[in-house]
């Protein structure tokens, strides 16, 4: 009896470490393929931004490709690969989220950066084409009125 109770317990531990083993690989395929939708929307964001997001992409097409390859592993039951794939999946999908976050902002950055200095120089412009007027204006004047008292007046007899 004892012989058989030893016996029964060891595939009983094998079952429930496997069964472990599958909850863990199924709870992190869950979150690399969280992490690497939200890299993707992370990445739209930041394009969308006006930034160069070619290399993020290329980084997060390997996300993808480790994930497709922890979702075979997972069908497959070799969970030592899923957790191994989607683990390096999760942590590429994660640093690609975070640049392209830092990108996003930096374009943004950049094109208020951009709006400021066309504001500024549109009102610098603005401002001296009126001053530029004024002075302008002010110069025609002087020299018309110069030019207009400067004539002498001469009345003629057949004249009225």
């Amino acid at each position: 009896m004892m012989m058989l109770l030893v016996f029964a317990s060891q595939f009983y531990v094998s079952v429930t470490i496997a069964h472990i083993s599958e909850s863990e690989a199924s709870l992190t395929l869950t979150s690399a393929e969280g992490a690497v939708g939200s890299a993707y929307q992370a990445v739209v964001r930041a394009e969308e931004a006006g930034a160069n997001v070619s290399g993020l992409l290329v980084r997060l097409n390997g996300a993808g490709e480790l994930l497709a390859k922890a979702k075979v592993a997972y069908r497959c039951e070799n969970f030592d690969e899923v957790v191994r794939s989607a683990c390096l999946s999760f942590e590429i999908a994660e640093s690609v989220k975070n640049e392209a976050d830092e990108l996003r902002v930096e374009a943004y950055g950049s094109r208020v950066a951009g709006f400021w200095f066309s504001l500024t120089g549109s009102l610098i412009g603005v401002v001296a084409v009126g001053f530029g007027s004024f002075r302008g204006w002010h110069f025609f004047k002087r020299r018309y009125y110069k030019r207009v008292f400067g004539m002498k007046l001469e009345v003629r007899p057949d004249e009225s």
